[in-house]
């Protein structure tokens, strides 16, 4: 989520304390992920709650209460204080709590994987998963259709995913299908995979070259960047033929350009302009 003000601050100290749960090995990540996916559901559904439970004029131990007795039996202890910091946050909009809520929910489920050694495997995979949607009409119309019940979608992605991938991309991508929140299907794989990166404090780039990196350019091509943007760079690689030579690597909004394609692209914008 991007966040503002308050709900900034608000955020940062959630995802402290939800660190601090994940570090302990009692704490079960994907029962935590999955009662704060509970709750989440809660609060989006439930407007006139969520805004009573952000309320600036409300005091923070009232709402932090009232959220306890909501859940108190409904999710796990460690769930329940989590939450119960949260109310007690101030956030600039209602909204911005259940953001909140989601993108915790999805951490958990990402330090899951990292404890097991999987999170580089759900890189790779929400990667691949995206190139798939956006190459295949019918199958992003099938998991964006609002027609369709959840049921449906979530068979269709086991279907696709079950066996194949980590546990955690399923679940990842599962939630974004049947919960997508306003959000496209796109915009909801990059969220996650910005969320993967970070976990290690690195970025993500998009490499697209016309054929196969080998172990040695990527090597460097990860040290190049890593240099310029001074943090570990994840590279997600894509071929198409069509770059004709040289690559192209995106970097959140900015793009570098270094195909011959482009190339001849800027030459002849140059010929025309003269």
């Amino acid at each position: 989520m991007t966040a503002h003000g308050a709900s900034r601050e608000a955020l940062a100290a959630a995802r402290e304390r939800l660190d601090a749960l994940t570090d302990s090995t009692s704490v079960d990540p994907k029962q935590l992920a999955d009662e704060l996916a509970a709750v989440t559901a809660l609060f989006s559904r439930e407007v006139s709650l969520r805004r009573v439970l952000t309320d600036p004029a409300q005091s923070g131990e009232a709402k932090a209460e009232l959220a306890g007795r909501l859940l108190s039996g409904q999710v796990g202890g460690e769930t329940a204080d989590l939450v119960a910091g949260m109310v007690r946050s101030r956030w600039s909009q209602s909204r911005d709590l259940v953001d909140a809520l989601e993108e915790l929910t999805n951490l958990a489920d990402l330090t899951g994987a990292q404890k097991t050694g999987g999170l580089d495997n759900v890189e790779d995979e929400l990667f691949r998963f995206s190139r798939i949607v956006s190459s295949d009409n019918a199958l992003r119309a099938a998991l964006t259709d609002r027609a369709a019940s959840n049921t449906a979608k979530s068979e269709l992605l086991r279907s696709l995913l079950g066996g194949r991938a980590e546990v955690v991309t399923e679940r990842l991508v599962e939630r974004l299908v049947t919960a997508p929140r306003g959000r496209s299907l796109e915009e909801g794989i990059v969220s996650l995979s910005k969320l993967a990166a970070d976990r290690r404090n690195r970025m993500v780039a998009v490499v697209t070259s016309a054929v196969p990196l080998s172990d040695r350019q990527k090597e460097r091509l990860g040290a190049a960047l890593a240099k310029v943007y001074g943090r570990p760079m994840h590279l997600n690689l894509d071929v198409d033929p069509a770059v004709l030579g040289g690559i192209t690597v995106q970097v959140g909004d900015e793009v570098i350009n270094g195909s011959i394609a482009d190339r001849i692209e800027e030459a002849g914008r140059r010929v025309a302009g003269q």
